[in-house]
Order: structure tokens, then sequence, then C-alpha cells
């Protein structure tokens, strides 16, 4: 399989005078996959390529959603994205709707991605598209308050490691674009979970109350029984970002909709079914099976 895919990027112009970055992989299809990655990902993180690609050889088109300043190129205003900033997934695919000619339209996100695609199916019930036909969600902190406890544990401190180095350079940049954006540098240098870097840009930028209120409002999780078309959760037992408030078992028992898959490995991200790369097809295999047996696309 290829580690790397080959994109048609199309620049979308926002409503408050930004842009958003969508790369398509397309093979002619009537139904469109929108892949929106995880933390500072993009479209050429390696889940992302490995998806589209493999969407694409069972004949379906794929896009992947460059969520703000994750496309290579910072984005033009102050706030980008964060856990739970569906305006932006709602602005792209009501885009899709308008401007392409699909039957067909599915989510598939990952981690930080996954928790938007899951909250956008929750929260917009009355007025989704019925060309929307679901969403398939994997590696989710789905409860963020809980979560972030386990991704501050000491067993994930090099993924926090990556995950800063690049927070806190954007978060910088955008203290040096915009002035009245009065950043404390010295509390940036020395935070090291996450909840400092949303108490220093995440709450003043997006103009939440503390961090408190940020993890209650971006949260999936209050919204999962709401979801009214086939939905898919794929969050592993061994997954060290998650907490156990991110399975919710009583939810999937109780909906007709949503469903929860518990892997015992897979890790973040990772669902390694083979050491050869080529062989590694589980999460992309499940993925289509999903979009074939529940939300029923003819592939």
């Amino acid at each position: 399989m290829k580690d790397t895919c080959t994109y048609a990027r199309k620049r979308v112009t926002t409503w408050d005078h930004d842009f958003i970055d969508l790369d398509f992989s397309l093979v002619g299809s009537k139904t469109l996959v929108v892949l929106i990655h995880g933390l500072e990902g993009s479209s050429e993180s390696k889940y992302i390529t490995s998806t589209s690609n493999h969407l694409n050889d069972i004949g379906l088109d794929a896009v992947c959603f460059n969520l703000r300043g994750c496309s290579g190129e910072d984005n033009l205003q102050l706030p980008t994205y964060h856990s739970g900033k569906t305006e932006d997934v709602d602005f792209i695919i009501n885009h899709l709707l308008e401007n392409y000619d699909y039957e067909n339209i599915i989510l598939v996100g990952y981690s930080l991605g996954g928790n938007l695609t899951l909250k956008y199916l929750g929260e917009n019930t009355s007025n989704l598209s019925t060309k929307i036909k679901g969403g398939i969600a994997v590696s989710v902190p789905i409860h963020i308050a809980s979560a972030e406890i386990e991704m501050d544990k000491l067993k994930n401190k090099l993924y926090m490691e990556v995950f800063f180095k690049t927070m806190k350079n954007k978060v910088l940049e955008k203290a040096h674009k915009f002035p009245e954006y009065q950043l404390d540098k010295d509390k940036l240098f020395k935070a090291t979970k996450f909840k400092h870097l949303e108490y220093l840009y995440t709450v003043p930028v997006f103009g939440f109350e503390s961090p408190e209120d940020y993890w209650e409002k971006a949260s999936s999780k209050q919204y999962v029984s709401n979801i009214d078309r086939p939905a898919l959760l794929i969050n592993a037992k061994d997954d060290t970002f998650l907490s156990k408030e991110c399975f919710p078992f009583e939810e999937a028992k109780s909906s007709d909709y949503f469903h929860l898959e518990v892997p015992d490995y897979g890790g973040h991200v990772g669902f390694m079914s083979s050491f050869k790369p080529s062989e590694n097809r589980w999460l992309e295999n499940r993925i289509a099976r999903f979009i074939k047996e529940n939300i029923q696309i003819a592939i």
C-alpha cells in the first residue's frame, strides 16, 4: 500500500475571511468520504493517506479536510481549531453539498477529528441533509476532561512532547502576528499540560470561560445519543489517551444508530495487525465494511 496520496487541493474561503484547504483524491464515485485528521495532523498524516488510498481502491472518492492552520500554511485569523469547533465542519459539508454533485457523504474522523465528527452528527440532527449518510470515528477522547487526565500521565510523555513542540510554535507565531493577543510567553514556555495551553490560547481566543468550560462544551459524549444515522466509534482498550468515560457502552446499547467497537489492541490510531506495513489493513477494512454493511453503500 502506498504511503503517499496524490491530492488535488481546493482552497475554500470562509465566511470570516479565512481559508480552509481541502485535499481531494477522486475516482469518479457518487459517494464522497470526508476525512478529518487529529490534533496537529493533516492530509499527509499516514492514517489519512492510507485511508484515502483504500477508499479509492474500493471505488469511493475521498477528501481530507485540513483543519485551519494544518495544511502547511498558517491560516489568516487568530483562531485555528479546537476539539468542538463544528462550525467549520458544518461550513465545509455545506460547501460540498452546494458545489459538488454527490449522492452520499460520509464522515470519518480520527481522534480530535473523530470528536468533531460525532459532535457534528449529534448536534445537527434536525437540519442535516439526507445526503449525509453516517460517520465513523476512530480513537476518540469523547469525554475531554477525563481524557486529559490520562494524557497528562507519564505514559504519554513522549506523545505530549511532540504535540507541544508544534503547538507552542503555532501559538508563538499567532502572538507575533496578532499583537492584541497578549500572550504570556513565560507561561507558554513552561506549559506541560493541555490545560496550560487551553488557558493561554483556547479559552481567551475562542471565548470559553475556563478550560473546564471548554471541556464540557466541546466533548462529543453528550451528543452521541442524538445521532440518527449509522455511526461507529472504534476505541481500543489499550489506547493510553482514553479514560473509562470514553467508552460509551450504555449509549451504544440504547441507540439504533450509534455503534461502539472496542478492540483489545490498537493503541491510539494504531491498529497494527502485522509487522508488514502493506498488510496493516485492519482499520481501513473495518471502515469499508461499516460503509458497506451499516451505511449500505455499494462498494
